[in-house]
């Protein structure tokens, strides 16, 4: 089965900084990727970061290209991060990682079958 986990989540201020991160297991093979989404209240969820788990390829929305980074913990490959630098306060919303076993990385929410339990971000101005 497979658990996503996140963490690192919290509170604030604009132009500060935070990591999340989200641990991976119960892949039955090196052939997934993990996405980043987020969701802020009265808001749907959208996508973003993502990382291949074979070639570490990577996707960004353009809201946050040059502010967010996402990376593997290291050659072990057990958790996901997410950069995350100047902050705005439109950032905030609740964050999930999850899961596409396809492998392909920019899916949508609805090719991810497995998701967190999501971690809170606010950003106060």
């Amino acid at each position: 089965e497979v658990q996503l986990v996140e963490s690192g989540g919290g509170l604030v201020q604009a132009g500060g900084s935070l990591r999340l991160s989200c641990a991976v297991s119960g892949f039955t093979s090196d052939h997934y990727a993990i996405g980043w989404f987020r969701q802020a209240p009265g808001k749907e969820r959208e996508g973003v970061a993502c990382i291949a788990r074979s070639d570490g390829t990577t996707c960004y929305a353009d809201s946050v290209v040059g502010r967010f980074t996402i990376s593997w913990d290291s050659a072990a490959k057990k958790t996901v991060y997410l950069h995350m630098n100047s902050l705005k306060p439109e950032d905030t919303a609740v964050y999930f990682c999850a899961g596409d076993d396809s492998g392909r990385v920019g899916g949508p929410p609805g090719v991810h079958g497995s998701w967190g339990q999501g971690t809170q971000v606010i950003v106060s101005s």
